[in-house]
């Protein structure tokens, strides 16, 4: 019995922690600003479909497609710049915040899966506290529920290990 509480409390915690994981995702893209820079982080097939139907509702923005695996030509390429060395989100976030510096920005737009937001986020957050980020999230449609339910259980993990300082992985 005494070593069936503290399991029994700690599986009640992180269950209760995923579901907190999981409410405290962005759901939506808030209205944009015109001269929005538009950062697309790359690993799912939604993203950058999503960031060009943005680019088409803002086309004074600037969008930049961000992580390894880019292929294909884009409308708008002008307007379109792609970084493809960083290969983790984490590496995405050093790779945004290079940006950043160099184009002088204050405020940019993160586009990333609702599962994936909150670690993007927060790594990014990390990197360039100085500036606001805005998270335009794209929702996970057509998915199956248990395809669903397992992503968010890994990008919870990987968020709780990012909490504790591993940010590769």
């Amino acid at each position: 019995m005494r070593i069936l509480t503290p399991s029994l409390l700690l599986l009640s915690c992180f269950v209760l922690g995923g579901m907190m994981f999981k409410s405290m995702a962005p759901t939506q893209c808030p209205t944009l600003l015109s001269d929005d820079s538009i950062f697309v982080l790359t690993g799912d097939v939604r993203r950058i479909p999503f960031a060009m139907r943005k680019l088409r509702q803002y086309p004074d923005a600037d969008l930049y497609i961000i992580g390894a695996g880019v292929q294909g030509s884009y409308e708008m390429a002008k307007k379109v710049k792609i970084e493809s060395e960083s290969k983790s989100t984490y590496e995405n976030a050093l790779a945004i915040k290079e940006i950043v510096k160099r184009a002088g920005l204050d405020r940019i737009v993160i586009i990333t899966t609702e599962d994936h937001m909150n670690r993007a986020l927060y790594l990014i957050k990390q990197e360039i506290p100085q500036s606001e980020v805005i998270a335009c999230t794209v929702p996970l449609t057509g998915m199956p529920v248990t395809k669903r339910l397992e992503r968010w259980l890994i990008e919870y993990v990987k968020y709780i290990a990012t909490m504790f300082g591993i940010k590769e992985g």
